[in-house]
């Protein structure tokens, strides 16, 4: 239908109109993104309530897709405007390459950006809880309060500090690669003193 209207008008209109068409192809390009990137925003938003994840956590979530879609949006306008596609293969293969190498050098941030996110989804522990970290079952570990559950860091009040105001910051890792003791909304019993092997009452 549009080359029969085409056909139609004067030669000296069919310029126009295919820069209409092309007009009209981007501002789709770009109204879809806009609305994607609504949609995305309410659903995060939505899930962050849900699952009462803090602000912290769900702001970068909603930076992260709002550049996605922009840089897909950015990438079919230019390949509307005639950008070669070879071109666009290599600067998206540069930039994945760098992403790639500057993934694998922050590894250990990004470990606990991820065990953050599921700390707050899955919560094997809450703030106000009283935990000890373990190597294993038998031996002591960390014990305390937990105070503050950031990206990077769960910061426990030490209740084995000889004096108050005693803080250990555990990297958000290490809660999924060692045993978890914890006490929901009570304090825990106090450890055993250990026994000196040189008192008589100790020896049996």
């Amino acid at each position: 239908m549009s080359a029969s209207l085409s056909a139609q008008l004067p030669v000296w209109t069919h310029d126009w109109l295919d820069s209409l068409a092309l007009l009209g192809q981007l501002l789709l390009i770009a109204l879809v993104a806009m609305l994607l990137q609504r949609s995305i925003r309410r659903v995060i938003l939505k899930a962050g309530e849900l699952y009462d994840l803090p602000r912290h956590l769900v702001r970068p979530a909603i930076l992260f897709t709002r550049w996605a879609i922009v840089i897909s949006a950015t990438l079919l306008i230019l390949g509307r405007l005639g950008v070669s596609g070879t071109v666009l293969w290599t600067a998206f293969t540069g930039f994945a390459a760098v992403a790639a190498v500057a993934f694998f050098a922050a590894w250990s941030v990004l470990s606990n950006l991820f065990c953050a996110i599921l700390i707050f989804t899955a919560r094997p522990l809450r703030l106000g809880d009283h935990v000890e970290i373990l190597d294993t079952a038998e031996k002591p570990g960390a014990r305390g309060e937990v105070v503050d559950i950031n990206l990077l860091y769960i910061t426990l009040e030490d209740s084995t500090a000889s004096q108050p105001g005693v803080y250990l910051q555990i990297p958000n890792a290490l809660i999924f690669q060692r045993v978890i003791r914890r006490w929901r909304g009570a304090t825990p019993p106090q450890r055993p003193a250990p026994r000196d092997a040189a008192d008589p009452a100790s020896v049996e």
